[in-house]
Formats: structure tokens, C-alpha cells, sequence
């Protein structure tokens, strides 16, 4: 049995929680226990989240965990040294250390992140950077994994990261499996930016968002602004305008951000070539992908593959 322990401390963010969801559906699905949690602080007892919902935890002791996900909050204050202590202790008989959100200051604090690569909530990437210089920032990245110590970005990306825990413990089949019942519409990979382009664009009418869905679901195609048109049941000169007005982009811009986006997921997966992903995406060969990532990313694709190489590299 693997057994997790959660690190709470007064102020926690009470979503990264959430994430034990993970843990929990993986036995259900296997139909025995295969992980037990434990929630856990410095003095055990009841700890406030920053929502003010209370929850149990036991004390820190010398129990020995499979694996210990620190959890983050929307406040950054110094970690306490004796949470330090127990978290270097623990480095030497843990299988894994995780952190949720900015709970990657904590894992910082104490050490564990110096040299390696991290990542944590893109509005707190700056301040964890300056404040630990060793850290090798990945600030766009949904989560990261260097050795044994694996971080996260911010929110709902402690889902993504469990989700790739029960993956790295039993397989890819049961992550998508814990997924679906957890009702996540898409598992991210680590690599995704923590943007996405769907969310950024924000349309105002179902019509226009059901043609962004429609098109990222058909990337492969022409996409013009014709095909888009029908789809929204509009004159290609009404649908340019509406969807300009809604948000605040040319159909053409907006499209070739969806396709840099898919790219980048398959990029970061590693098993295609650029030409293959070029095509996958929608930009029809590798010159054309090379010239929308420079504007969008500011990097060639040829970079992107570079630093995922170099990720998983540190993974391994």
C-alpha cells in the first residue's frame, strides 16, 4: 500500500485538497486499497484553510510515506523551520515529494528544490525565482518532475499532477480511468502552458464558443473563415465581426494560437517529428508551424523540443 501524506499549515488552499480525489477513485476503480492519505501539520488538530473551512490532521511523525505533497496558499509568509526539517528528513525515505501551487516555496525553503527544475503558480514564479536563485524555473508549465520531487502549478493543477502520480504508479490506462470519474475534461500534460488559448479568448455568445470548440476539434482542417461562418450559422462578414467584437481577435489569429498550443502538447510528448506535428496541428508543414511559434512563443519549435528533452531528461 503507498501511503500519501498531505502537508496543511494554517492559510492552506482548501482546492488543493481536491487532488485527493485522485487517490481515492484509483481505489475504487481497483477495487481495493491501494493508497492511503493522511492529512498532516505541525501540531495535528484542526488547521484553518484561507476559506476558513477547518480540517483534521494529524502530526507530524515518523511515519514513513511513500509520498508527501506539500499544499500552497494565496499568501506567501516564510515556512516554518521545523516543517523545513521534517520535509529534508523525510527527502531520505520518501519515494516522491510533491508540491501543490505556491506550496513549492515550502519544498524551496527547505532546500529540496535547489538545482532542479520546479514550477508553481505562474503569478508567484517571478517571487520564487528571485527569492531562490538555484531553482531552474519552468513558470509556464502545468507541472514539472526532476528526480523525486515533482511541483505544480496553481488551482486545478494539483488534479493534473495526482493524476500523473496514480499514472507514474499504475499505468496510463487507470490515470484516464480515475480522470473520466473524476469528470476532467482533458488530462493535461505537464508540458501545457498554464494558459490556455480557449480560456484567454473568452467569447461572449455560445455561437462564437461553439465554433472555437468545433475548431479545436478539427485542427486538421482548412479552418477558414467561410467554414467557420457556417459553422456559427453566419456570413462570413457577420461571424468576422462578431468574433472580433467578442474576442478581441481576428479568427485567423485566434486559430493559429489553438494550433501553436497543440503543437506544443505534442512537442513536449516527444514521440512525433516537427513535420508530423506540423501537420497534426494544422500548419500544413514545419516552416509555417516555425514562423507562428516565434510569434506567439517567441521560441522556434526546434527550442520547445530542446527544453522538453531536457525535462525529461531530469526526469529520468
Amino acid at each position: 500500500m503507498k501511503h500519501i501524506g498531505i502537508l496543511v499549515f494554517p492559510g492552506f488552499q482548501i482546492l488543493d485538497l481536491a487532488a485527493i480525489a485522485a487517490f481515492e477513485l484509483a481505489n475504487a476503480t481497483l477495487g481495493q486499497p491501494f493508497y492511503k492519505v493522511e492529512i498532516l501539520s505541525e501540531d495535528g488538530g484542526l488547521v484553518e484553510s484561507s476559506s476558513g473551512v477547518h480540517v483534521s490532521s494529524k502530526r507530524l511523525n515518523s511515519t514513513k510515506f511513500d509520498t508527501l505533497v506539500m499544499t500552497g496558499s494565496l499568501t506567501i509568509g516564510p515556512t516554518p523551520e521545523r516543517l523545513c526539517r521534517y520535509l529534508r528528513l523525510r527527502q531520505r525515505t520518501a519515494r516522491r515529494i510533491a508540491s501543490i501551487c505556491t506550496g513549492a516555496f515550502g519544498l524551496a525553503d527547505a532546500g529540496l528544490l535547489d538545482g532542479r527544475l520546479a514550477t508553481t503558480h505562474w503569478a508567484f514564479a517571478n517571487e520564487l525565482q528571485k527569492r531562490h536563485p538555484l531553482i531552474k524555473m519552468q513558470p509556464d508549465r502545468i507541472f514539472t518532475r526532476d528526480g523525486l520531487v515533482w511541483t505544480s502549478a496553481g488551482m486545478t493543477a494539483g488534479i493534473d499532477l495526482m493524476l500523473a502520480l496514480v499514472e507514474d504508479d499504475l499505468g496510463v490506462e487507470m490515470a484516464r480511468m480515475v480522470a473520466k470519474k473524476m469528470v476532467v475534461y482533458h488530462r493535461r500534460a505537464g508540458g501545457q502552458s498554464q494558459f490556455s488559448a480557449l480560456l484567454e479568448l473568452e467569447p461572449k455568445s455560445d455561437r462564437i464558443q461553439q465554433t472555437l470548440v468545433h475548431a479545436r476539434a478539427n485542427l486538421r482542417d482548412p479552418l477558414s473563415v467561410e467554414d467557420l461562418a457556417e459553422v456559427a450559422h453566419l456570413s462570413p462578414r457577420q461571424f468576422s465581426r462578431a468574433f472580433k467584437s467578442e474576442t478581441g481577435q481576428s479568427p485567423a489569429h485566434a486559430i493559429e494560437n489553438l494550433r501553436v498550443e497543440a503543437a506544443r502538447v505534442m512537442i513536449d510528448a516527444g514521440n512525433l517529428t516537427l513535420g508530423v506535428i506540423a501537420e497534426e496541428a494544422g500548419f500544413g508543414d514545419p516552416e509555417r508551424m516555425r514562423r507562428a511559434f516565434l510569434r506567439s512563443l517567441g521560441h522556434p519549435p526546434q527550442s520547445m523540443r530542446r527544453m522538453a528533452r531536457q525535462s525529461a531528461a531530469a526526469q529520468a
